[in-house]
C-alpha cells in the first residue's frame, strides 16, 4: 500500500467517526492528526506509519512505545495507530496503553449505511462550496446536463448510491476517500 493510501484510509476513518482535524504534521516516516471528536472533549492522536524503519513492513514494540509516551507527555486521551502490519509485540504494547490498532488486515467495520450517509453529507457540503446550492432534484443539479457528467462531485455521488444499492462498502469507501480528495483539492 503506498503512502497516499496509508493517508486516505486515515481520513476516511476520520471523516467516518465525524473528528475534526486540529492539526496534521508530517514527519520523515510519519504524519501525526490530532483530532477531537464531536461527542467528547477528548484529544486524539491519529498516527499513520507510512514507511517503517524495518525492512520486513512491521512497525516494531518501540514505534508502540514511543507513541504511548508521546500520549503522555502531551496529554492525549487516546491514539490510534495505522500501519501496514505490526509485531505481536507491537500488538500487546498496545493492548496495555491506550491504543487502537488499524492495519491492512484489521481496519474498523462500517456499514454501507454509514458510509453512504458520511458520502451524503460530504456531496452536500461539496455543492454547496461549489454551487451555492444544493439541488432538490436530480434535474437541478449544472453537473449533470444533458446526461452527461461535466461534476466529480455529482459522479462520485451517482457512484456511490450505485455501490450502497448492491451493499458495496469497499466500493463506498473509495467514494468518500474521492469526495474528500476534492474537498482538499478546494481548500
Amino acid at each position: 500500500m503506498s503512502e497516499e493510501n496509508f493517508i486516505a484510509n486515515a481520513e476516511v476513518i476520520l471523516a467516518i467517526r465525524g473528528y475534526e482535524t486540529v492539526d496534521i504534521r508530517k514527519k520523515k516516516r510519519l504524519v501525526d492528526y490530532t483530532v477531537s471528536s464531536q461527542k467528547s472533549d477528548d484529544k486524539i492522536l491519529v498516527r499513520v506509519i507510512v514507511e517503517t524503519p524495518s525492512k520486513t513492513g512491521f512497525v516494531g514494540v518501540d514505534s508502540v512505545k514511543e507513541m504511548n509516551d508521546f500520549l503522555e507527555k502531551r496529554n492525549y486521551d487516546k491514539g490510534v495507530l495505522v500501519g501496514k502490519r505490526f509485531t505481536e509485540a507491537a500488538k500487546n504494547e498496545m493492548k496495555l496503553g491506550k491504543i487502537e490498532m488499524i492495519s491492512d488486515t484489521r481496519k474498523p467495520y462500517f456499514t454501507s449505511m454509514k458510509l453512504f450517509s458520511v458520502i451524503n453529507d460530504y456531496t452536500q457540503k461539496l455543492c454547496k462550496a461549489k454551487c451555492g446550492q444544493i439541488p432538490l432534484e436530480d434535474s437541478k443539479c449544472k453537473g449533470h446536463p444533458d446526461g452527461h457528467y461535466s461534476c466529480d462531485i455529482r459522479l462520485t455521488s451517482d457512484n456511490a448510491d450505485f455501490h450502497f444499492e448492491h451493499g458495496w462498502t469497499s466500493f463506498l469507501e473509495k467514494d468518500l476517500m474521492k469526495l474528500l480528495a476534492i474537498e482538499k483539492s478546494n481548500s
